[in-house]
């Protein structure tokens, strides 16, 4: 699902990846470890399209990332990738279901045809009683269940989350990523997490560790990612 060669991203002197090879399977749940700074984060975001590598290709879906147009890689994006980020992000003008029918109303769906699909998922994640309030107006934990609800609403074949459960106390961040596996595995997606928290990471298939930019443990990619 995800081929990764040759990867560096430097950032004028600094070198944040460092020809970094990554296999991830179809369906696979992976774990990136790693402290702060050690380019995780970049890792992730060179392979959702957002980061340009100084060096090395990223193939991921199907698709060539950094051979496509700007626009291609876009639509691409909004089409295969689902993301979770560690403050969710969400818009905070849209209610909480419109935060998470965003990724369909980009590509044209209407509102009213995506609602159905958006409530059931809102309800799998116990927020949807939550679903017309705000940002604002909702816990850290409710929060990063609606950012989870939004990546994986329109069924995409791989989700990135970068550090998904760090803005939030260790009981409700094992629940948000439970839910986050969980959901997963029954779509049968891939799942690259980066984490600083082995509790988090024992949750996935698989764990690899980077440290300044390479890793330092790249074991083959798991097969059993699928529906457990």
């Amino acid at each position: 699902m995800i081929t990764v060669r040759g990867l560096s991203v430097s950032y004028g002197s600094d070198v944040a990846v460092a020809g970094l090879d990554l296999d991830v399977a179809d369906r696979e749940l992976l774990a990136v470890v790693g402290s702060s700074g050690s380019g995780k984060s970049t890792l992730l975001h060179a392979i959702a399209g957002l980061v340009a590598p100084t060096a090395g290709s990223v193939v991921a879906a199907g698709a060539n990332v950094f051979e496509m147009s700007e626009a291609r890689r876009s639509a691409w994006r909004l089409a295969n990738i689902g993301l979770v980020f560690q403050f969710g992000e969400l818009v905070p003008e849209l209610s909480l279901a419109d935060n998470v029918a965003l990724p369909m109303m980009l590509r044209g769906q209407r509102r009213r045809d995506v609602r159905p699909d958006v409530m059931s998922l809102l309800e799998r994640l116990e927020i949807v009683d939550q679903a017309d309030q705000r940002p604002g107006q909702v816990s850290g934990g409710q929060l990063q269940r609606a950012a989870i609800a939004r990546a994986l609403v329109h069924r995409p074949a791989i989700v990135l989350a970068d550090e998904p459960t760090g803005a939030l106390d260790t009981s409700t961040g094992l629940l948000a990523m439970e839910s986050l596996t969980a959901l997963a595995r029954e779509q049968q997606t891939c799942v690259v997490v980066v984490t600083h928290d082995s509790r988090i990471a024992s949750l996935c298939d698989r764990e690899v560790v980077i440290r300044d930019g390479v890793l330092i443990n790249a074991d083959e990619p798991a097969t059993v990612g699928a529906v457990s």
